[in-house]
């Protein structure tokens, strides 16, 4: 059985430090799923999963998010779990080939997030922040690898930051009882999954306006990280269509560029993205010209 030593002395995700001294990380995201929301990131040969990857390295990302299933609320995506679990084990096994960068697998559902610790995978980014379901924590218990929680959960009104601030500690508590060590947790405030109403499965439901709770997090976000490491994925998502009044997220770059760097200012620590390159230098920008952190 792989599993990933435990290293007491920093914050991790996978092998890379993260949070703290640490400079803003990169996580590309690479979709195994036609049915995401963003059809250029969506990459499902072998090829063309390793020729992305090895863009992704050169281009400036610290990870690799590999997904199999879109989870984007406002979509009818769900698929089988066999299903989803044939693409993520191609990409895995694509990106493997090509790069040497810690692979992240973006999954809610056990015998997914098994196939690809059994393939090597370090990071578990589960949406659900380990709540669809209860064997994911016996998952963590066997393989010991780092997580990303997303705030989710019922009983939500708004979604501000107390509400947040709850369902993150509630999904680290589960993580820690689960045996993962409180440095190799990452916390992610759930941007875009925050809704009054859905056409998929995994969100939380709200009351309020769903836009104004992405924006409100955003400016607020190191009131929520609860002293862990923070991630945000904004790239292309609604909230910025909705700024804009652009439907199409091909057409979002600038904005979610903008928002990124706003994330960073305000106290992300890794930035996961569609577009690697640009992230990558708005976000080196954004800490010259910042200089919020020690050893800049």
């Amino acid at each position: 059985m792989w599993m990933v030593p435990i290293i007491n002395h920093m914050d991790r995700l996978g092998s890379v430090s993260v949070g703290g001294s640490s400079p803003v990380r990169i996580m590309g995201i690479i979709n195994a799923s036609p049915e995401s929301f963003y059809k250029k990131s969506v990459h499902t040969s072998q090829r063309e999963i390793s020729r992305i990857a090895k863009k992704m390295e050169e281009d400036g990302a610290d990870f690799i998010d590999v997904g199999g299933m879109s989870t984007a609320p406002y979509l009818r995506t769900l698929v089988p779990e066999k299903t989803e679990i044939e693409r993520i084990t191609e990409a895995i096994r694509a990106v493997r080939k090509a790069c040497s960068l810690p692979i992240s697998i973006d999954t809610c559902r056990p015998a997914a997030a098994r196939a690809a610790f059994d393939l090597g995978v370090e990071i578990l980014n589960d949406i659900t922040g380990l709540q669809h379901d209860e064997s994911m924590s016996d998952l963590l218990k066997e393989y010991r690898p780092s997580v990303i929680l997303c705030a989710y959960g019922s009983g939500a009104r708004s979604g501000g930051a107390g509400e947040t601030k709850k369902f993150l500690h509630r999904s680290i508590g589960m993580a820690i009882r689960a045996g993962i060590h409180k440095n190799r947790i990452t916390v992610d405030p759930a941007i875009g999954f925050f809704r009054k109403e859905a056409s998929g499965v995994f969100y939380t439901k709200i009351y309020s306006d769903w836009c104004s709770r992405d924006i409100t997090t955003i400016k607020n976000l190191k009131s929520i990280s609860l002293g862990r490491p923070l991630l945000v994925s904004i790239s292309r998502k609604s909230f910025i269509g909705r700024i804009l009044n652009q439907s199409d997220p091909e057409k979002r770059l600038a904005g979610s560029l903008a928002a990124e760097t706003i994330a960073v200012l305000n106290g992300a620590d890794i930035i996961r993205t569609h577009n690697v390159r640009e992230t990558s230098d708005a976000v080196q920008v954004a800490q010259q010209l910042g200089k919020f952190r020690k050893g800049l």
